[in-house]
């Protein structure tokens, strides 16, 4: 049995009652929608027609949000009905990324995941889904997929259809008949904040945050309007806010949409990747320089670094916890763990990693081990996980095709001997450091940097095979994030500190400013790259 839905296009009217049906069944929100009718305006004046399309949860066969769900919230049905428990849910927003459909959504209410269930309730009764019930099309058609007898797999024998993002290999069981590609592929329209039916300024966030209605002042206002850099220009001037409908159109356009969320993983994220990257790049680079024998390490700086790496390892669980919706679960990921999520992973990476630190400054201060011990060696494998365990988490992200880099794991272990080494370099000031170490440490830094350019370079300007993807590296190299890119992570996080480490020539307060600069460049990077692929629309 395999439970899904086809969407008939050519019955649809966009009356709104599946939407409607569904808010009310599931008390659903204002704001936030498990089930909407995604409008699309086509063509070119006067020959024009206006196309609909039921948007919700595909209730896929290889369902990404239910492998990075930490916590079993998410889970598949023998009748193939992907499900959701709240009560397990730490609102972590993985599954938010992992979705292509823009399914889910953060309820305001319970802070938790949630989205379109098919009516399980319902269906476990023997009832059809509210939406199913009430369209007075019969444009929803539900059932058993695997039923030869059943309406829904004759119409899918019979009729052809289209899924939304075959390319994302998660077998989609939500089926469209007669459906154009500017209704199902997102980026083949822009979805703006005005629109007929009602106007969001910011979207609703993650926080699902009740619509806020602009209201239209402006109608007395009779001119040929020109779209001009966001907003209209008519003889009585620009007009900012609101905006009144454009009546002429040359392409396609949404007309009403499910709203915007907004960046679902913003700044805690990125600053939890810098701080994890710190703390292990402390017990990499001295690591390195043991295995190497380049340099003896003085033993106050294997303090310094494991009492530095416990810090920001405490820092990083301070800011993944802050950007949990449910902090006072966040327990569950280690209490209640699906281990084929690696949230869960890095979870346990992390904890246990925090322990050893422990340990390793009780031995140091009892002086049960050398720094040959084979605990170090644990300890530093442990660190290459903590480093790069969220490369692995990005790339479970189905939704997010540029976070599927393969390259992504490499770059944040290069990202965390940076670090390493910058934090290093300023322990350096005020101490008698040798100048060996002082030479190992701008060495590898320079290393370090060469490698991480070359990373970041082939990240952008290899061959991306999807739209989305594409749209990612032009914002970055070109667009709204240019500026920060080649200025703040290129130049000021990679070429002023080699240039300054060369002309210096290693000193500490040399290295000093160029691990700055380099701590700063990392920052920037990780902003960008955890931030712009969240710009792509998904619906």
């Amino acid at each position: 049995m395999k439970y899904g839905f086809v969407i008939d296009n050519r019955k649809c009217i966009g009356c709104h009652a599946c939407t409607t049906a569904c808010k009310s069944e599931h008390e659903v929100p204002v704001g936030v929608n498990r089930t909407w009718v995604k409008q699309v305006e086509q063509g070119e004046f006067p020959d024009t027609r206006r196309l609909f399309s039921v948007m919700r949860c595909n209730h896929c066969t290889d369902a990404p949000c239910v492998p990075i769900c930490p916590t079993e919230s998410l889970f598949i049905r023998k009748d193939g009905i992907v499900d959701f428990d709240k009560d397990r849910c730490i609102g972590c927003k993985s599954c938010m990324q992992a979705c292509p459909y823009d399914a889910l959504y953060i309820d305001p209410d319970t802070h938790t995941a949630a989205k379109c269930n098919y009516c399980a309730h319902r269906v476990d009764l023997g009832l059809e889904p509210a939406c199913v019930n009430v369209c007075p099309e019969h444009a929803i058609i539900s059932g058993d997929m695997e039923n030869p007898q059943s309406e829904i797999a004759m119409l899918l024998l019979e009729q052809e259809s289209k899924v939304r993002k075959p390319e994302a290999g998660t077998k989609p069981n939500v089926f469209y008949i007669d459906a154009e590609d500017v209704s199902l592929v997102a980026t083949d329209t822009t979805q703006t904040s005005e629109n007929m039916w009602g106007s969001q300024s910011h979207g609703v966030g993650h926080f699902a945050k009740e619509a806020e209605r602009l209201s239209f002042s402006n109608t007395d206002l009779v001119a040929e309007m020109v779209k001009i850099n966001g907003g209209y220009e008519t003889n009585a001037g620009k007009v900012n806010s609101p905006k009144t409908v454009e009546v002429l159109m040359d392409k396609a356009k949404q007309v009403y949409n499910t709203p915007d969320k907004g960046i679902l993983w913003g700044w805690e994220v990125s600053a939890y990747v810098w701080t994890k990257a710190i703390a292990a790049g402390m017990i990499l680079i001295p690591f390195i320089a043991l295995i190497s024998n380049f340099v003896q390490v003085p033993n106050f700086l294997w303090s310094a670094g494991t009492m530095t790496a416990l810090v920001f390892l405490t820092l990083t669980g301070i800011l993944l916890v802050m950007d949990l919706d449910q902090p006072k679960r966040f327990a569950y990921v280690l209490l209640r763990p699906n281990w084929s999520s690696w949230l869960v992973k890095g979870g346990y990476a992390i904890t246990v990693f925090g322990g050893l630190l422990t340990l390793i400054l009780f031995s140091q201060y009892f002086q049960w081990f050398d720094n040959y011990n084979p605990l170090y060696i644990i300890t530093a494998l442990l660190a290459v996980i903590v480093a790069t365990y969220t490369a692995f988490l990005f790339a479970q992200a189905k939704g997010r095709e540029f976070w599927q880099s393969k390259a992504m794991a490499l770059h944040m272990l290069v990202h965390a001997c940076m670090a390493g080494a910058a934090i290093y370099f300023f322990f350096s000031l005020g101490t008698k450091s040798s100048a060996e170490w002082l030479h190992f440490l701008g060495r590898s830094s320079i290393l370090f940097i060469v490698l991480n350019v070359m990373i970041v370079l082939y990240e952008l300007y290899s061959t991306h095979s999807t739209v989305d993807a594409k749209r990612v590296v032009y914002m970055i190299k070109s667009g709204e994030y240019k500026t920060m890119f080649w200025l703040g992570t290129i130049v000021v996080g990679n070429l002023l500190p080699v240039c300054i480490l060369l002309l210096t020539g290693f000193t500490p307060m040399g290295g000093s400013i160029a691990g700055a600069l380099i701590l700063l460049g990392i920052y920037f990077n990780n902003h960008i790259w955890v931030e712009a692929p969240q710009k792509i629309p998904l619906s």
